[in-house]
């Protein structure tokens, strides 16, 4: 039996770092180490293939510890966050009775939106009878111009209700910046409307109402570290002006709420988290916020550490999710929602999936709030604080999305968050990210399961159940705003297309060496699927004339001959000549002989360098459909 107390490592000599890569670079055989292992990130920082202990030596964050100024490793020492799920309120008592409901299934934090003209204290009182404002997080969205009069309405109602204020929590989601950011609309008189926010929200010490929405940002398609980098400007632009105009800064910074994104991302997004808690913590740092509370958590000088704590509420992204194969939105939405609660997030949203094309149901919402209940419940994520800390990888990303979000947080900064919208900076430079990400997932360099690599063949959208159109507003208004959208949505539309006008045929034309047939076949089948198009693959064929009857037999409009690069030079020009037009012929691959095949009048070749969605279009457009 083996001795379990025995120490097995020391009989292994360590490592050095020179020794891995003088392996490495035996195995790579001459090929270089940079080009072929270094990973650039679209953050705009390389990504090594290994990391080693050495590479977090001096690091800050290595040596911090939950709880501790500037919470890398979390703004509190536990890792439980609140479980969300909103609430759209058409009708009060309803959304009251759907309240009470969820609140015994798990849920932790409400988020109400509510239209602004159905906000008054009759209805406030109706939305939140029998919900205790000690025991549940409450979380109220209304346009901009409400905002101030339910921030009253609230304060009152706490009031009258006999709560303890210290132990209500929640928030009022008054984005100043909103009408800009999403309609491209002005937002003069911000400062005196967010300042009297504020002063009426006083009397509720752990009540946020100044909302930085940087999940508006990550939704129009930006990177991380543009996310991130653009949500500290716009903090510290709201902190800045209110404690110029005679606030506080403790106050005001206390009354700052971040709602982030998660993208896909899954390791970045960790270090998202940990590395917004970091900054944004030395931003307030900055003003020297002063506590006038007996309190154990200060800084020399009376500073308040607790006003350099982040509040970060996480919501699963929309940009990356699908109407296709919507089940898959579960996984992009079950790892995004790890991303954020290994971080440490104070509250987190999973979105149904199923939102991007219907209204939510009861079946929806109860895989989404579950999701998070698995988390904690079987998974124990709230049971341990920033599980990722000492992570040679997650630690170098943390200080690299850190480096570059704050570099781009200085460069705002200095112009103004409010003045780079109005120039149109920012929209830009998130359009730019978003048009690189299309133009990635149209030549799948970036992968969306099931939109375009591996989608479902046989499955119909059925367009009756697509409820959401684009809105129209703020079309004129006088100011960029962010763009709008997501990622497969191009590719939706084509196979949206296919389906109204009716699926045309493609026939796989497999002949010669079997492994590059079978090979090409698979891709030439995921690629015409991806438009909806009706495949017919086959075994193989022992001619061409064979394979050119069977495919008219099934009436195919498109032909794809998958074979060796070898044998094209043979097959190929017969298969054309056979063809003669009367289908579309396509070759799969990039053989040598492509320019040879071109000249004899082959025209469409597809292959890993192809330009999906382009080449889709063009035989969308050849076979009449739009």
């Amino acid at each position: 039996m083996a001795n379990q107390k025995e120490k097995l490592f020391p009989d292994f000599p360590p490592v050095s770092t020179e020794e891995w890569m003088a392996k490495i670079t035996a195995d790579l055989k001459g090929a270089d180490f940079a080009k072929k292992l270094v990973w650039r990130t679209n953050e705009g920082f390389n990504v090594n293939p290994f990391y080693r202990n050495e590479n977090i030596t001096g690091m800050r964050t290595a040596d911090s510890l939950p709880g501790e100024f500037p919470y890398v490793r979390g703004a509190k020492k536990d890792n439980n966050w609140y479980t969300r799920q909103d609430i759209c309120v058409n009708d009060f008592k309803a959304a009251n009775a759907k309240a009470l409901d969820i609140l015994n299934k798990g849920v932790t934090s409400l988020g109400f939106c509510i239209d602004g003209d159905d906000v008054n204290a009759g209805n406030i009182k109706t939305l939140l009878q029998g919900v205790l404002p000690e025991a549940v997080e409450l979380n109220f969205s209304v346009c901009r111009r409400k905002s101030l009069e339910l921030t009253e309405i609230l304060v009152e109602y706490y009031k009258e209700s006999g709560a303890d204020l210290m132990k209500c929590f929640g928030s009022v989601n008054y984005d100043p910046f909103k009408p800009l950011l999403k309609k491209g609309c002005d937002v003069e008189g911000w400062i005196e409307e967010a300042a009297e926010i504020v002063k009426v929200a006083a009397p509720l010490p752990r009540f946020r109402v100044l909302a930085v929405n940087a999940h508006a940002i990550s939704d129009g398609g930006a990177y991380i570290h543009q996310e991130l980098g653009y949500a500290l400007a716009n903090g510290n632009q709201i902190l800045g002006a209110l404690v110029e105009a005679g606030l506080d800064a403790t106050l005001v910074a206390k009354k700052i709420k971040f709602n982030f994104g998660i993208g896909g991302n899954y390791f970045m997004e960790i270090a998202k988290f940990r590395a917004a808690r970091w900054l944004w913590a030395e931003i307030v740092d900055a003003y020297k916020p002063v506590c006038n509370h007996d309190c154990p958590n200060k800084a020399e000088g009376g500073i308040c550490r607790c006003a350099s704590k982040i509040y970060a509420h996480a919501q699963t992204s929309t940009f990356n999710k699908t109407i296709y194969d919507a089940h898959v939105n579960l996984l992009r939405t079950q790892t995004e929602a790890m991303s954020a609660t290994i971080a440490g997030v104070n509250s987190l949203t999973v979105k149904p999936f199923d939102e991007t094309y219907k209204t939510p149901d009861d079946f929806s919402d109860r895989i989404a709030r579950n999701q998070q209940l698995l988390l904690k419940e079987e998974c124990h994520f709230d049971k341990i604080t920033d599980p990722s800390s000492g992570s040679y990888y997650i630690e170098n990303l943390t200080g690299s999305i850190a480096e570059q979000a704050w570099k781009l947080f200085l460069e705002t900064d200095e112009k103004g968050f409010l003045e780079a919208l109005k120039s149109g900076t920012i929209q830009t430079a998130v359009k730019a990210s978003a048009d690189a990400r299309f133009k990635g997932l149209a030549t799948r360099r970036e992968i969306l399961l099931g939109t375009n690599q591996y989608p479902n063949f046989t499955e119909k959208a059925n367009s009756k159940i697509i409820e959401k159109d684009a809105c129209e507003c703020g079309k004129d208004a006088p100011y960029m705003a962010l763009p709008a959208g997501r990622l497969a949505t191009a590719f939706e539309e084509l196979r949206l297309a296919t389906e109204k006008h009716g699926a045309p045929t493609v026939f796989m034309l497999t002949i010669g060496n079997l492994g590059m047939r079978l090979a090409r076949a698979q891709f030439s089948s995921n690629f015409f699927a991806c438009a909806g198009y009706k495949v017919i693959d086959n075994l193989g064929f022992e001619t061409v004339e064979a394979g050119v009857k069977a495919a008219r037999e099934k009436k195919a409009d498109v032909i794809v001959l998958c074979s060796s690069d070898d044998e094209y030079a043979t097959f190929a020009p017969e298969a054309c000549k056979l063809i003669a037009g009367k289908e579309h012929f396509v070759v799969a691959g990039a053989p040598a002989c492509m320019d040879e095949l071109k000249a004899q009048g082959i025209e469409y070749f597809i292959n890993v360098k192809s330009n999906v969605l382009e080449t889709l279009k063009v035989f969308n457009a050849k076979l009449g459909i739009d």
